[in-house]
């Protein structure tokens, strides 16, 4: 009795330690394939926290990647703005809007933005991060510690480097945006 008791002990920890490790990954579908990411909870709680809901809600479906610089990053998230299949969508203004949630403190931490790196965007307040965030193409270690990385690209990311550039000449302003097709857990 002990050992059979023992034996689904341990097949319980071992299928609920899974089913916790599946809830810290994500598939970003984009037009071109399906994005992989894992997520930092130890790191940065309130951010994961904040991605999953807008995430699983559906928020992110159909929301541009309004910013995007060849050799850095591209910016997407903007759930006011930024969604495509919006009443409210407004490209010129796409960039400046987030969730009706409020911002977020920051979380920063000694993780480096290296490529594939998701971070969270904001404002010049390291407290205004609120549902907007980019995925770094290459390392840009001037962002280290300033804002709050939440993720990583593990799968994928040769589709992420597919994503519509921007005009360098306009910060990365993007005419007729590549989209988010859908943002969800695992």
């Amino acid at each position: 009795m002990v050992r059979l008791f023992s034996f689904f002990l341990i097949l319980f920890l071992l299928l609920n330690n899974n089913l916790k490790a599946e809830e810290n990954f994500m598939i970003l579908k984009l037009k071109n394939g399906d994005v992989k990411i894992e997520l930092f909870p130890d790191v940065a709680p309130k951010h994961v926290e904040r991605i999953k809901k807008l995430a699983d809600e559906g928020q992110y479906d159909n929301v541009v990647f309004h910013r995007v610089i060849d050799g850095f990053m591209a910016q997407t998230g903007d759930v006011k703005f930024g969604n495509s299949s919006s009443k409210d969508f407004n490209l010129s203004m796409a960039g400046t809007g987030g969730s009706s949630m409020p911002d977020l403190k920051a979380e920063f931490s000694d993780l480096p933005h290296e490529r594939g790196t998701l971070s969270m965007a904001r404002a010049q307040d390291p407290d205004s991060a609120n549902s907007q965030f980019f995925i770094c193409f290459k390392a840009a270690n001037f962002l280290d510690r300033q804002y709050t990385v939440f993720g990583k690209v593990i799968e994928g990311m040769e589709f992420v480097d597919q994503i519509k550039k921007g005009d360098s000449n306009q910060n990365g302003s993007v005419e007729n945006p590549d989209k988010i097709v859908s943002f969800k857990s695992l």
